[in-house]
């Protein structure tokens, strides 16, 4: 990791915004949760249902995104000798979704 990409300065705004994004996407997944724990399995299908409802309606991939972007944009993308910048090799092994028929 390049120096300059090991200690990262955000502004309060910045935090707050991002800490206000994660607090508002946990707690009304853990709220879902909840709810539906003292009836799962049965009511498997519903909570399904509601969350991808909840994740659809409420742009949560958008939010996600957003936090991202505040959150890289500090980092210097200077590519190295893989032709990678440092984050870029830090998430080279995530193990994404994949639909299962192409496990």
């Amino acid at each position: 990791m390049l120096k300059v990409n090991k200690t990262l300065t955000y502004s309060g705004d910045e935090m707050v915004e991002v800490l206000k994004e994660i607090e508002y996407i946990l707690i009304s997944l853990h709220k879902m949760g909840s709810h539906y724990a003292e009836t799962l399995p049965d009511s498997y299908v519903e909570y399904a249902n509601e969350t991808t409802k909840f994740i659809d309606d409420n742009n949560i991939c958008e939010r996600l995104s957003g936090i991202r972007k505040i959150l890289s944009s500090k980092f210097d993308t200077s590519l190295g000798e893989d032709d990678m910048d440092d984050l870029e090799r830090a998430c080279e092994d995530i193990e994404y979704w994949i639909p299962k028929n192409e496990l």
